[in-house]
């Protein structure tokens, strides 16, 4: 099971915003379990902070030069390389204070962040690192052809195509499993760039005053102008470097496979809004003994040591209350956009009969697998008796589910649900499972 991490001791750096040219001092201090990231305005009399989420990101159109989150007129950007570098590192809780609202440039890359990381330490904490679940494929795209395509996969993969109409550029592709390792080996070095032919219009809008041969890769027809790659795909790998800051504007990390042509910050940012209502999982084992409180209350990372399911088809947001062999309370919020909204009935949304009893099973499933004895077993359906279904499940709605034993032996399980909403019941039927192994 993952932990949640942060650096081990607080450390400092200083550095010139790529696009202000104004100095800046950023200090970076361990955050708290469950704290997340969180910029601090030192530079302003009330110390305004800014906590890393989806609901600070500055919404913009067209093409963007860096990423930028606001809250009440108070802003920190070109927080790509930095988020970056704490996405690849796998960074949870930090605290950042900066004098200035711009986080600096440094040579262009991720590096010089991972380095900082590392000197620092990274720890891991007690409490429990939840990621982005994603049940069903997730796909954005603009006008201009770029599109991103978000993969279900148990691990993190990036495959990139660049696309370029330039002389230099021109096409690149390439896809890599991000880990700390790839990450800081593979990703970090590589720098910002743009066209020589951008430099004057990014001046006259304001952009790149702190832009040089060094901290840019500024790229003319023949080449790389006053410089040289550090990797022959520089480029490519620069541009997977911005989607993986971009991702972790989220706050949490993302278990997919992102497939992107020509995406840039907007693109990115628009993928990050719609993965963001997808719900944050922990990881956590199948078969894992959870640790149980006196009245049987449990998380959904709990539930999920015990049963097997998992998103799309996990459908227990949390156990309220249980009795051994007893009786059993469980819940799920019906979020609007569950993927069988979609089909079933689109024009009038329904959450469909069968998987309130599913999800009514599964709670079921819960009591008979917390037995000792059934640790790490799977619960089969043999049975399901007097099924009915009162009212229909909308999207919004909470069920509670609540699962009475009847006759309950060392394999098998008699068991009556009902399902209901603000205490009217949608849905009951009586459940017979059987226990094997697995």
């Amino acid at each position: 099971m993952d932990k949640q991490r942060t650096i081990a001791k607080a450390t400092t750096l200083s550095g010139v915003g790529l696009h202000s040219g104004g100095k800046v001092n950023v200090a970076f201090k361990p955050g708290k379990p469950d704290s997340g990231v969180v910029f601090v305005r030192i530079d302003l009399a009330s110390r305004p902070e800014l906590k890393l989420s989806v609901d600070h990101l500055v919404p913009k159109e067209g093409s963007l030069r860096y990423s930028c989150l606001e809250k009440d007129g108070i802003r920190v950007y070109t927080i790509e390389h930095l988020l970056a570098a704490l996405n690849g590192m796998g960074i949870d809780n930090l605290v950042i204070e900066l004098d200035a609202e711009e986080v600096p440039g440094l040579d262009g890359s991720s590096r010089e962040f991972v380095e900082l990381l590392e000197r620092a330490g990274i720890v891991e904490q007690e409490a429990v690192r939840f990621w982005c679940a994603i049940g069903e494929p997730i796909s954005v795209e603009d006008p201009g052809g770029a599109s991103i395509i978000a993969l279900p996969s148990d691990e993190l993969k990036i495959s990139y195509t660049l696309d370029y109409n330039h002389p230099y550029i021109n096409t690149d592709f390439m896809q890599i499993t991000v880990t700390p390792q790839t990450f800081k080996s593979e990703l970090a070095p590589a720098r910002t760039f743009c066209l020589e032919k951008e430099v004057e219009q990014l001046r006259t809008k304001g952009l790149g005053k702190g832009a040089n041969y060094t901290n840019t890769l500024v790229v003319g027809d023949q080449g790389v102008v006053k410089n040289k790659l550090r990797f022959e795909n520089e480029f490519v790998r620069h541009k997977i470097m911005d989607l993986l800051g971009d991702l972790y504007i989220m706050g949490r990390p993302l278990k997919a496979h992102i497939v992107a042509l020509r995406s840039g910050h907007s693109l990115n940012t628009k993928l990050v809004k719609e993965l963001s209502h997808h719900p944050a999982r922990p990881e956590v084992k199948f078969g894992e003994a959870p640790t149980i409180a006196a009245d049987g209350a449990m998380d959904v990372g709990q539930v999920m040591r015990i049963i097997p399911h998992r998103d799309p088809f996990l459908f227990v947001d949390r156990i309220v209350s249980m009795e051994r062999c007893k009786r059993i309370v469980g819940t799920k919020y019906v979020r609007p956009d569950e993927y069988f909204f979609r089909g079933h009935f689109p024009q009038r949304p329904l959450m469909p009969g069968v998987l309130i009893l599913e999800a009514m099973a599964q709670v079921g499933g819960v009591m008979m697998l917390s037995l000792e004895e059934n640790r790490g077993k799977l619960a089969f359906f043999m049975m399901i008796n007097n099924a009915k279904f009162r009212q229909p499940v909308l999207p919004g709605d909470e069920l509670t589910f609540e699962v009475v034993a009847g006759k309950i032996k060392s394999r098998t399980g008699a068991l009556h649900g009902t399902a209901s909403v603000k205490g009217k019941v949608v849905a009951e039927a009586d459940l017979m499972f059987a226990v094997a192994d697995k």
